[in-house]
C-alpha cells in the first residue's frame, strides 16, 4: 500500500488527484504560509478507485455464514437481533457508518494525517453515492455516543507529521543535504513536514491563533495494534519494547489488522442500531422521530463563544446519575461483570471489614447549656465516644494529650470542645491549630466557626487562616483580634516566632495550641496513622507528661477494599508490559460516578492529577454523558487561593460527582459524603494509603477503597503480596536531634527569637548546648547568646523546614487578551514543564505556552483544544565533585561514596504525545543549560564488570542505566520518598548510540542526586546511602525473578524516564550489580551482543576515576585524614559515637 502523503491542518481545502511519487511534498495553502491543505482523494489509499475497495472489505465482513448457511459466532461481539426491519434512513446511515469507518481506519495508520470533516468528506462520498452531511455524522453519533468523538478542535492540535529516516536525522542535527540550519532545528511539524528547503524558515510564531478551529472526526473504541518490523525476517512481528528510532517514524499495520478492526466496529454499530430501533419499538415511539430529536444534541458548534477559563456551571447533579446509589457489594459485583472486566482484582486482593459499633464514654465536668446546644445543632453529638471522653477528660485534668486512632473517628472535637470551653470562661484566651496543609486548615477552621454560631456571645469571635494566602493588610488585625488562628508550620517558622514581640500578647494568652506550644500551654496531638504516637510526641514537644488515647471508640460502617492491577496490553501476553494505569482508574472512576457513588482519585503527583482529570473528562464524552463533565474537578497544590476556596466548598457541599487530588486532600478533610476513594498507583507508604482510604465512609456508610496497581515494581509487589497492606505496621516517625545540620538551623533561629540561656535551655536542644553556642553563636557581656551574624537579618529564611520553594513562576492566561494569573509554578518545576510550544494543563483544560520569559518568570498561555499534551526531551549530566563520605558494601570490595553533585540540565526539545501515549512528533528548542548543586551517593562500576560486558558485547551504559533504574525503583522499600524524589542521568540514544566520537565519555559509574532541598539536598539519598547494601541484593533479586527478556517496567524500565528507556540492557545490569556484591558470574550463561535494542557504536563510557575529597572522612568508625586527593592517609583512631553514617568535617 502507498504512502498518504498529505496533512490538513486547515478548513480551506484544495481538491485534486495526486501522483504516487516517493519525493512528493505537497502544495502550497493559498495564503502562502507553506502549509499544505489536501482532502484525500480515494485513489491515495490504494491506486484504485475506493468504492472498489470498499465493497470486497464489505463482502469479507459480512461474510460471516458458513457452508451450511448458519452465522458464525463472532468472537466476542454477540448480534443484538432487531425487533423490526430497519427504516431506510438507518440503512443509509449503516453503510455511511461503513464508509467513514474504512476512510478512518486507513488515515488513522498515517499519524500526519488529520481526519478532519472535510478532508474525509470526498472520500466518503465516492463510496455511499451521496452528499455527507453533517447532520449524518451526528445521527451516527447519536446511536452509538461512546465509540466516537465528533467536534470541533483548535487547528494547533492537527499540526504533526512523521515521515521517517530522513525527518529523524534533521530533528536529531538541524541539518539535511538540502538545506543547513543556523541553530537548533525549529518545530518540523508545523504545518506539516513539506520539503526541506522549507524547514528552516518555520518557526512557532507561524502556528495559527487558538480559537481556529476544524471540525474533527476519530473513532475512540479502538485502535491498530502497533507492529514492527523485525530486523532479520523482514516480516511484522509484536514489538517487545517501544524501538529507538519508531518514534518518528511510521509504524507498521498488517491488512489483517485493519480488516478486523473495521469489522469489528461495524458489528458494533450494527448493534447499537438495532438496540436503538428496539428501545423506540418498546415505548412504542418512530425511530426516525427520535433520531432526529436526538440527534440535535450531537451536533457540533465551535467552542470560541465559551468562557476562556472555564468555571463550573450552577451547581447541579445531572438527573441521569442515580441519587440513590446501590451497595457497594451490589456495585462490586456490576464492575466484575461488566464486559471490560478481565480479572483486574488480583488473587486474595478482595477483604471486607465489617462494620464496628460505637463505644461511648461520659466526661469528668459538666458543660455549659449553650456548649450541650451547639454540640446538638453543629455536630448533631449528644454523647461522646470512649476515646473523646478519655482525652477530653485527661485535658481538663491538665494532661498533654496525643490521640491515635483510626481516620473518621472524631478527633478533631477533642482539639475543638476544650477551646470553646475555655474561650466561655476566659474571653481572651487564645488558641492557635497548626496543621500541615492549607486545605485541613480551611476545613477546621469551617468546622469550628458552624460551632461557634450556636454559642451565645461567642458568635463574633475572631476566627481566620494565617497562612500564605493571607492578605498582608489583613494580618496586623489578625494577630491583635483573632482569638483562634489556623495557620501552619511554615509560618510559625517563618513569620510568627521571628516576629515574636509583636505577638507577645497573643503568645502570653495561648491556652491551646493543637500541635505545639510553651510551659502554660496544653498539647494536643492526633494522628491515624503513626506508629509511636507517645514517643514521637514527647520528642517533638520536649515533655514527658503525655498521656496516649489508641482505643477507638467511634462507629465504623462496613468497608471494602480492593487491590486492582492494570491488565497487560496483550491479555495473557506479560511481555506485552501493563497497560496504561491512568486509563484504567479514569474508566474505573467514571463507571463509579456514573452508578451515583461520589468518589475521590487520589495521584501521586501534580502532572499526573491534570492528566486523570482530562481522561476522566474524556472517558465522559466517549461515554455519551458530557453532562457530567463539569462535575469532575481536580484539586492540587498551585491553584489560586480563591480557586482552592470555591473547589473546596463545592466538595464540601457535594456538588462534585468527583475529585481528583493529589496528598493535598489525603490528611483529614472532611469533604462531606465519599463513598469511595481510588487511589492511582501505591502511594509511597502504607500510611499514605490508609490516610487516602480512610476518605470515603465518613458519615458510618458502607464505603470502598480501590488501589490500581500501576507497573513500578513497588506497585506489583503489593498487587502480588496484598496481605502486606493490611498487616504491615506503619512506619515510625524519626527526630534526628543529633543532626548537626538540622540542630544549627534551629539554635540559630531560636536565638534571634529570644537570646538562648544554656542552663535553662538545654532541655529543650541537646546536654551539650553550651558547648554549641560558644561555638555557633555570639555572646552578649551579660552571658546571653543570640543569633550569628551570617544568619541575619532573617535567620528563618536560610533554614527550610520542608520542601517549600520562594521562587515562583507566574502562569497568565493571555487567552481573548484577559491577562489573568492561572496558577503560580515552582522555580525547580519550570524548567521542565513551561518551554514555548509546551502544553501545560489546568483542571483538565489544554494552554499552549506562547510566551516563556524566565527572567521575568512569567509564562503565557493560551487556552486550546487538543488531544495531545507535550513531555519534554532534555539531558542531565551528573558529576559528583567532592567526596563527602564512604561506605563499604558487605561481603565485597566495592565501596558506596555521598557527597557534592553537580547537574547540568538541558531541554533540548519535546514530543507531542496523545491520549494513547503515541509520539505524535518532536519538537526541538534552544533552551540554556541549567547548572546546579546538589548532595548524593555513587559506585563506581568494578573494571571487572566492565571487561565481562566489553567481552560479552553488552551496552555498558545500557548496563549502567538499568541498574540504576532497578535501584531507584526499590528506594521507597527503605526512604519515605516520591518519585522524583531522587533522580539519576538516564542515557540518551543520540549520545550512546551515536558512530563517531562523541565530546564527552561518561565515568563507569552509578549516580543519584536528590531533586530538592537546594545545595545541602533533602537527605533522601543520605538515607538511601545508609542501605545500599540491601538495596543492591533486593535489585539483583527483582531483575532476576523477572521473565522478561530485555527489560519491563516492573524491573528495569521506569516510567519516569525521560528518554523513554531507549538505552538499556538488562542482562549488563546483572553484571554491574552481581559485581558490585561480589557475588559469582556465570559469564557463559549471559547473551553475546550487540542486543537488539542496542546497536554496536562508539564506546561512550570509561573506568570512573577517584572524586577529590575533602578535610577528612569518616569511614567505617575510622578517620581517614586526606593529605591530597589520590593518597589519604588512615590515621587508626575509632570515632566515639559514630555509626555506618559518614560526614566529613
Amino acid at each position: 500500500m502507498s504512502s498518504l502523503k498529505a496533512a490538513t491542518v486547515s478548513n480551506r481545502i484544495i481538491k485534486r488527484k495526486r501522483k504516487r511519487t516517493g519525493s512528493d511534498t505537497g502544495e502550497q495553502s493559498p495564503s502562502g504560509d507553506g502549509t499544505p491543505t489536501h482532502s484525500v482523494d480515494p485513489t491515495d489509499v490504494t491506486g484504485n478507485d475506493l468504492s472498489t475497495d470498499t465493497k470486497e472489505i464489505q463482502k469479507d465482513a459480512v461474510a460471516s455464514t458458513d457452508a451450511s448457511g448458519r452465522q458464525k459466532k463472532k468472537k466476542g461481539i454477540q448480534k443484538v437481533q432487531c425487533l423490526i426491519d430497519w427504516p431506510l434512513r438507518f440503512t443509509e446511515l449503516v453503510k455511511t457508518h461503513r464508509a467513514l469507518n474504512l476512510v478512518f481506519t486507513f488515515c488513522s495508520t498515517r499519524r500526519h494525517l488529520a481526519t478532519t470533516f472535510d478532508t474525509i468528506r470526498s472520500a466518503v462520498e465516492s463510496h455511499t453515492k451521496r452528499e455527507l452531511q453533517v447532520e449524518d455524522v451526528a445521527a451516527i453519533v447519536a446511536i452509538r455516543p461512546e465509540g466516537i468523538y465528533f467536534g470541533y478542535v483548535d487547528e494547533i492540535m492537527l499540526q504533526t507529521d512523521i515521515k521517517g529516516a530522513e525527518r529523524d536525522m534533521t530533528f536529531k542535527s538541524g541539518r539535511s543535504k538540502h538545506i543547513t540550519v543556523q541553530g537548533p532545528a525549529p518545530d518540523a511539524s508545523v504545518g506539516g513536514l513539506t520539503g526541506m528547503d522549507d524547514l528552516a524558515s518555520r518557526h512557532l510564531d507561524d502556528q495559527p491563533p487558538s480559537g481556529s478551529e476544524v471540525l474533527f472526526f476519530e473513532f475512540v473504541d479502538d485502535d491498530l495494534k502497533r507492529q514492527v518490523q523485525d530486523r532479520k525476517s523482514g516480516e511484522t512481528v509484536k514489538p517487545s519494547r517501544r524501538l529507538r528510532d519508531e518514534d518518528l517514524k511510521m509504524p507498521v499495520f498488517s491488512q489483517k489488522q485493519m480488516t478486523t478492526l473495521i469489522e469489528k466496529r461495524n458489528q458494533k454499530f450494527t448493534n447499537a442500531v438495532s438496540a436503538f430501533i428496539n428501545r423506540c419499538v418498546e415505548q412504542k415511539l418512530d425511530p426516525e422521530v427520535v433520531l432526529r430529536q436526538e440527534l440535535e444534541a450531537y451536533i457540533p458548534t465551535p467552542s470560541a463563544s465559551e468562557p476562556v477559563t472555564p468555571k463550573p456551571e450552577l451547581s447541579v447533579i445531572p438527573k441521569s446519575v442515580p441519587k440513590e446509589r446501590k451497595s457497594i457489594p451490589e456495585i462490586v459485583q456490576e464492575l466484575k461483570d461488566s464486559s471490560w472486566y478481565t480479572g483486574q482484582i488480583v488473587p486474595d486482593g478482595h477483604r471486607v471489614f465489617d462494620a464496628q459499633e460505637a463505644f461511648y464514654g461520659e466526661l469528668d465536668f459538666l458543660l455549659s447549656q449553650d456548649m450541650v446546644n451547639a454540640l446538638y445543632n453543629a455536630k448533631g453529638i449528644f454523647q461522646f465516644y470512649a476515646h473523646q471522653a478519655e482525652a477530653i477528660n485527661s485535658l481538663h485534668a491538665g494532661q498533654n494529650v496525643v490521640v491515635s486512632t483510626s481516620t473518621s473517628s472524631g478527633k478533631s472535637l477533642i482539639y475543638q470542645l476544650p477551646v470553646l470551653h475555655a474561650l466561655e470562661n476566659d474571653p481572651h484566651t487564645r488558641a492557635m491549630y497548626i496543621f500541615p496543609t492549607k486545605a485541613l486548615a480551611q476545613d477546621q477552621k469551617r468546622s469550628l466557626k458552624d460551632m461557634l454560631g450556636y454559642l451565645t456571645g461567642l458568635e463574633n469571635v475572631l476566627v481566620e487562616t494565617f497562612d500564605g494566602d493571607t492578605p498582608m493588610h489583613q494580618r496586623n488585625e489578625i494577630r491583635d483580634e483573632a482569638r483562634i488562628i489556623f495557620t501552619n508550620p511554615d509560618m510559625l517558622h517563618i513569620t510568627i516566632l521571628p516576629q515574636e514581640d509583636r505577638w507577645r500578647t497573643f503568645l502570653k494568652n495561648l491556652r491551646y495550641v493543637v500541635a505545639i506550644g510553651n510551659r502554660r500551654v496544653r498539647f494536643i496531638s492526633c494522628s491515624a496513622t503513626v506508629a509511636n504516637p507517645q514517643d514521637h510526641f514527647k520528642t517533638i514537644f520536649g515533655i514527658d507528661n503525655v498521656h496516649l488515647i489508641d482505643f477507638d471508640g467511634s462507629p465504623s460502617g462496613r468497608k471494602e477494599f480492593l487491590c486492582w492491577n492494570t491488565p497487560f496490553r496483550d491479555p495473557g501476553d506479560p511481555s506485552s508490559g501493563r497497560g496504561s494505569a491512568l486509563a484504567e482508574c479514569a474508566r474505573l472512576f467514571c463507571q463509579l460516578i456514573l452508578r451515583g457513588v461520589r468518589v475521590i482519585a487520589f495521584c501521586r503527583v501534580r502532572k499526573q492529577c491534570e492528566e486523570l482529570v482530562t481522561a476522566a473528562r474524556s472517558e465522559l464524552e466517549s461515554l455519551g454523558r458530557p453532562e457530567c463533565m463539569a462535575r469532575v474537578m481536580g484539586y492540587r497544590g498551585g491553584y489560586t487561593p480563591q480557586d482552592r476556596r470555591r473547589i473546596e466548598s463545592e466538595m464540601f457541599e457535594g456538588k462534585l460527582l468527583g475529585i481528583i487530588a493529589t496528598t493535598a486532600l489525603e490528611l483529614g478533610v472532611d469533604i462531606g459524603t465519599l463513598d469511595c476513594v481510588v487511589t492511582l498507583g501505591f502511594p509511597y507508604t502504607i500510611a499514605n494509603l490508609r490516610q487516602q482510604s480512610g476518605r470515603a465512609g465518613r458519615r458510618n456508610k458502607d464505603s470502598l477503597s480501590i488501589l490500581v496497581g500501576d507497573c513500578f515494581p513497588s506497585d506489583q509487589h503489593y498487587m502480588q503480596n496484598p496481605d502486606e497492606l493490611f498487616t504491615k505496621p506503619n512506619c515510625e516517625l524519626q527526630v534526628d536531634l543529633s543532626n548537626m545540620l538540622v540542630l544549627e538551623g534551629h539554635l540559630q533561629c531560636a536565638a534571634y527569637e529570644m537570646p538562648i540561656r544554656p542552663a535553662e535551655d538545654a532541655h529543650y536542644f541537646t546536654p551539650d548546648l553550651a558547648k554549641l553556642c560558644e561555638e555557633r553563636l555570639v555572646r552578649d557581656e551579660l552571658g546571653y547568646y543570640h543569633c550569628h551574624d551570617r544568619f541575619r537579618p532573617t535567620p528563618a529564611k536560610f533554614v527550610a523546614i520542608r520542601d517549600t520553594e520562594d521562587d515562583h513562576f507566574a502562569i497568565v492566561d493571555i487567552s481573548h487578551e484577559q491577562n489573568t494569573v492561572l496558577e503560580e509554578l515552582e522555580a525547580s518545576r519550570a524548567f521542565f514543564t513551561l518551554y514555548d510550544g509546551a502544553i501545560f494543563l489546568h483542571q483538565g483544560n489544554s494552554y499552549l505556552v506562547r510566551d516563556f520569559q524566565p527572567d521575568r518568570k512569567i509564562a503565557k498561555v493560551e487556552r486550546v483544544k487538543v488531544e495531545w499534551t507535550t513531555q519534554q526531551r532534555d539531558f542531565t549530566d551528573i558529576d559528583p565533585v567532592e567526596c563527602e563520605a564512604v561506605r563499604k558494601i558487605p561481603g565485597s570490595l566495592s565501596r558506596a561514596f555521598h557527597g557534592s553533585i553537580r547537574i547540568t540540565q538541558n531541554v533540548f526539545g519535546y514530543f507531542k504525545v496523545d491520549k494513547r501515549r503515541r509520539i505524535l512528533d518532536a519538537v526541538q528548542v534552544d533552551n540554556p543549560p541549567i547548572i546546579r548543586h546538589s548532595k548524593g551517593m555513587w559506585l563506581d562500576v568494578p573494571k571487572r564488570a566492565l571487561e565481562i560486558l566489553v567481552d560479552r558485547r553488552l551496552n555498558v551504559a545500557g548496563a549502567i542505566h538499568a541498574a540504576e533504574h532497578a535501584i531507584l525503583s526499590l528506594m521507597p522499600n527503605f526512604v519515605i520518598s516520591m518519585p522524583g524524589d531522587v533522580r539519576t542521568e538516564c542515557k540518551v540514544g543520540l549520545k550512546e548510540f551515536a558512530q563517531k566520537e562523541t565530546s564527552r565519555k561518561r565515568p563507569a559509574r552509578l549516580t543519584f542526586y536528590d531533586a530538592k532541598g537546594g545545595a545541602n539536598g533533602s537527605g533522601i539519598s543520605t538515607k538511601a546511602f545508609e542501605f545500599i547494601d540491601m538495596l543492591l541484593i533486593q535489585a539483583i533479586e527483582r531483575v532476576q525473578h523477572c521473565h522478561c527478556d530485555s527489560g519491563c517496567p516492573e524491573c528495569v524500565c521506569s516510567e519516569l524516564c525521560k528518554h523513554a528507556n531507549e538505552v538499556m540492557s538488562k542482562a549488563g545490569s546483572s553484571v554491574i550489580l552481581r559485581c558490585l556484591l561480589d557475588m559469582e558470574i556465570n559469564v557463559d550463561a549471559l547473551p553475546m551482543g550487540p542486543e537488539e535494542l542496542s546497536p554496536a557504536g562508539i564506546e561512550t563510557v570509561v573506568l570512573a576515576k577517584p572524586v577529590p575529597t575533602r578535610g577528612r572522612l569518616l569511614v567505617d568508625d575510622v578517620v581517614i585524614k586526606v593529605e591530597d586527593d589520590e593518597h589519604p592517609v588512615v590515621s587508626e583512631c575509632p570515632v566515639e559515637g559514630t555509626n555506618s553514617t559518614f560526614k566529613s568535617d
